[in-house]
């Protein structure tokens, strides 16, 4: 059964040191992930957050984005996972289409802090719930998407599950109790496309509070079906839909703790869906050899049909969507929004669209691009017919910050202080980035939690 297998190479696991450059790469993306909730914890999407975390931090070990006061861990990683989701802006393993650290990152700091955990253990944790949840989207690629379920969600419950029981010291009965309890817990839909609605933001941060109180329900002697993930009514086969994906995953946990996919995971420059990235860039492109909004008369996207059910359908509805963060789902509007208004940045989903890029976005086009290599690589054409007659194609093969074009540890570190300074003054700013750059050395996370807690004033967003 998987869940034996699994739960019994973690824990051969615990207490090694990860590799160097995982360990680089984990507190990087750790980095980002905090500075994404951060900058969302004062955004009009992250109003629902802020509210529920005002309610709920009123004393525990955890802290929640912007709050001074700590909650209770699982309610804490609630919050805070739905923060680092809401704007679109937290990292994505392309090949597997899991938002890793969304989930990853809220569990490891709330059930670290409520453990009092060293940085060692829970960056081990942080790293060793990302490989499994990555396996899970690579066992069944493409499976839970087709269903309506994001594997983000469905998945990392039961990667949570594993990092609460980690840092919380369960045995190994007792993890795999935590893994099937959190299968029941197991949720999110892409029910939130028909109207671009914030609820979408929510499945990290279920997974995560699921994940902590599988957990804890496991240390108070609750049982879980042993079958969790290979069962008739497991993961894959509910979720899935796919009977042979557990074989498949059972295949991957060959490599588990020598083959790190974490060191492939993306980092995202723009906050809107990933797969329109490529478009962003390829727009970029256009506008270097002088293209602009009003030259064009039309304009096609080719895109790789794996991504044009979520940014391409139904159309009509993309080039009018119902309110600038339903935009972050919507090609025509972030394409004319990068040759209209030169950008796409946080205030490009914050305020209403200007009538420029609108009316581009009314005449932009798309069709399917032939031969892709989605989800593995992110690709974009662009063809453009100008006013004066002329037509050009630009092409992007895989995204910046992709595993074949990485992003360079000035630009994660530049994102990063832009968000946070959304959220905090220079000095916090300093002293949260070294914190976690000295976490794998710390004795516990009371650096990161000062930060944490202490904000400023959220300046309101302009184009």
């Amino acid at each position: 059964m998987l869940s034996w297998q699994i739960a019994q190479r973690w824990r051969a696991l615990r207490g090694q040191a990860l590799p160097a450059a995982v360990m680089e790469t984990a507190r990087l993306h750790l980095l980002d992930a905090i500075g994404v909730g951060l900058a969302a914890s004062g955004s009009e999407v992250g109003a629902a957050y802020r509210d529920l975390g005002a309610q709920l931090a009123k004393g525990g070990p955890a802290s929640v984005f912007g709050c001074a006061q700590g909650a209770a861990a699982w309610d804490a990683a609630l919050v805070n996972g739905g923060l680092i989701h809401s704007l679109e802006y937290d990292d994505t393993h392309t090949g597997s289409i899991v938002h890793g650290g969304a989930v990853m990152a809220a569990a490891a700091l709330a059930a670290g802090e409520a453990a009092g955990a060293n940085g060692a253990d829970i960056l081990g944790a942080y790293a060793r719930g990302w490989e499994i949840l990555v396996r899970f989207g690579l066992a069944a690629p493409g499976g839970f998407q087709s269903r309506g379920f994001q594997i983000t969600s469905v998945g990392g419950t039961l990667a949570a599950a594993l990092i609460a029981a980690d840092l919380g010291g369960l045995d190994e009965d007792q993890s795999v109790a935590a893994i099937g309890i959190a299968l029941s817990q197991s949720s999110g839909v892409f029910e939130f496309l028909s109207n671009g609605s914030s609820v979408k933001s929510i499945h990290p941060g279920w997974a995560a509070h699921g994940g902590l109180l599988a957990a804890q329900f496991a240390r108070a002697g609750m049982t879980g079906p042993e079958t969790a993930i290979d069962g008739k009514f497991g993961l894959f086969a509910t979720f899935a839909g796919d009977t042979d994906a557990a074989a498949r995953l059972g295949a991957l946990l060959g490599d588990f703790g020598t083959r790190w996919h974490l060191l492939d995971a993306a980092f995202k420059f723009h906050p809107c869906c990933h797969y329109i990235h490529p478009f962003i860039e390829a727009a970029g492109l256009l506008a270097e050899q002088g293209v602009t909004a009003e030259n064009i008369t039309r304009l096609i996207c080719r895109v790789p049909p794996g991504a044009a059910g979520i940014i391409c359908e139904p159309w009509a509805a993309k080039q009018s969507p119902t309110s600038p963060h339903a935009a972050r789902w919507s090609l025509p509007m972030a394409v004319a929004a990068r040759l209209a208004e030169g950008r796409v940045t946080l205030a490009t989903f914050e305020t209403p669209f200007p009538e420029q890029t609108r009316n581009l976005a009314a005449r932009i086009a798309w069709e399917p691009l032939h031969n892709a290599q989605f989800p593995s690589r992110f690709e974009a054409e662009l063809l453009t017919e100008l006013n004066d007659g002329r037509m050009l194609a630009v092409r992007v093969d895989d995204v910046y910050g992709n595993a074949s074009r990485p992003a360079s540890e000035a630009d994660i570190r530049q994102k990063f202080r832009a968000n946070v300074a959304l959220a905090l003054d220079d000095t916090a700013i300093a002293a949260l980035e070294q914190s976690v750059a000295d976490l794998d050395t710390a004795a516990s996370l009371a650096a990161i939690s000062t930060a944490l807690r202490a904000r400023r004033p959220f300046p309101h967003a302009e184009r």
